[in-house]
């Protein structure tokens, strides 16, 4: 018979533990909890030891309103749910800790994916290669032994839904852990997706990581694709106490255009077309071919025309927008095992130069650099066979990236005190929550 216990711990025990573990995310740091403490959330952390051994840790979450208290973990416990005896016990006691504290219910959202899935949201083959971008030993179907260890427990589950969740159910995530330098990130990506690095690129399209007094211009990129797409976009407050609780593990990037720096390069190529016309001109007096010089005119006169349209709206852009132009903006928490891309925006009127995916692919640059082995691209929606599903923009941009898909256990919740956990949900039925 195995031995184990319950004991608090400290913020440095949880993070320690959090860094090494296979599930280890930001949500799970003591710095997020002190983002919730901020928001009136109490937060205590608990680890499970067997002998000297953590084996089991969390951040629980206490939310106490006025008519009732529930318990919460977030992409947590860290555990292995494999381990039907550790997880019977750490499942109890966090109930008796829950119950104690006067909570009805705890609600928790394993880190633990049920089943990983190709980049289209397939199944993996049970007895050929995995599908490109799925990464080496990814187990074939669903974790049903994992599942039915937190079921066992007394657990009501959510159902396996194929909708966008706060604690997103469906991921979208890029395996980094086979990718030596740029180059090699370039080549992974989708034909368009690595043309609209390119294009980014040479439209003089700028990332830079932003501090604390640029929030307010990173909120207001967010709520122009929030306005655009129906969201609801989170409060400046929200992010200025992410910035502040995360600290390093934030990351806030804004794309910009540089104007004059692209208006240069369309007058350099403007003049360089300019030049290939005169060229063939004169050519074409004298070449033994020229029906091949002709051709090769036309192209150029054609290329030269759209230089005239681009440096002139290059030079509009630099009158009206000035030199250098928010188009996109997105936030990124960092954790030992993975970067998490969390909020974004973009501003539609600078759709054409691809900034959203100049971010994208200068934080996985950062990846490489920093040795980070795992990208997740967070949510999406489960839906892959409809292309006019609301997500399906979202879904085929992450895709561009070249990645696979982790369909999450979800939501689970534990009645604490069954008869008034039973009287909450009544109310909220009759209330319609």
């Amino acid at each position: 018979m195995r031995s184990f216990r319950l004991e608090k711990i400290d913020a440095g025990t949880l993070d320690g533990f959090n860094a090494r573990h296979p599930q280890g995310n930001f949500q799970q740091s003591s710095q997020m909890a002190e983002v919730r403490r901020s928001n009136g959330v109490d937060v205590a952390y608990y680890g499970v030891f067997e002998g000297d051994e953590l084996v089991a840790a969390t951040a629980l979450e206490l939310h106490r309103g006025r008519l009732s208290t529930f318990a919460q973990i977030h992409n947590g416990p860290l555990c292995d749910f494999h381990d039907a005896e550790l997880t019977a016990f750490l499942f109890a006691e966090l109930k008796r800790v829950a119950r104690a504290e006067g909570a009805a219910q705890l609600e928790v959202t394993p880190e633990a994916p049920y089943e990983i899935r190709d980049s289209d949201g397939n199944s993996l083959p049970a007895d050929a290669p995995l599908p490109a971008g799925v990464p080496a030993g990814a187990p074939a179907g669903p974790d049903t032994a994992a599942f039915d260890a937190i079921m066992s427990c007394g657990f009501e589950h959510g159902g396996f839904d194929r909708t966008y969740n706060a604690v997103p159910r469906w991921r979208y995530v890029k395996d980094l852990s086979q990718i030596a330098d740029e180059k090699a990130l370039l080549a992974s990506y989708a034909k368009n997706t690595r043309r609209n690095v390119n294009i980014a690129r040479e439209s003089a399209v700028r990332v830079e990581r932003i501090g604390r007094d640029r929030l307010p211009e990173y909120h207001a990129i967010c709520e122009m694709s929030c306005e655009k797409n129906g969201f609801e976009n989170r409060p400046l407050a929200y992010f200025e106490s992410l910035y502040d609780g995360l600290g390093d593990r934030a990351e806030f990037n804004i794309a910009s255009i540089d104007a004059r720096a692209y208006l240069a390069s369309w007058e350099e190529k403007r003049d360089g077309f300019a030049a290939d016309i005169e060229r063939f001109e004169r050519l074409l007096e004298t070449s033994p071919s020229p029906e091949k010089v002709e051709r090769k005119l036309r192209d150029v006169r054609s290329k030269h025309e759209a230089s005239l349209k681009r440096v002139e709206g290059a030079r509009r852009y630099l009158e009206e927008d000035g030199e250098l132009i928010p188009a996109a903006a997105a936030m990124f928490a960092w954790h030992e095992r993975e970067c998490a891309y969390l909020f974004s925006g973009s501003d539609p009127k600078f759709a054409k130069f691809y900034a959203a995916t100049a971010i994208q692919h200068h934080v996985m640059c950062e990846c490489l650099e920093r040795g980070v082995e795992s990208y997740n691209f967070y949510g999406i929606d489960g839906i892959f066979d409809d292309p006019n599903d609301p997500g399906r923009g979202l879904l085929e941009f992450k895709q561009g990236f070249g990645g696979y898909v982790q369909e999450m256990m979800g939501s689970f919740t534990l009645p604490v005190r069954p008869a008034a956990y039973a009287a909450k949900r009544l109310a909220h039925k009759i209330l319609g929550h």
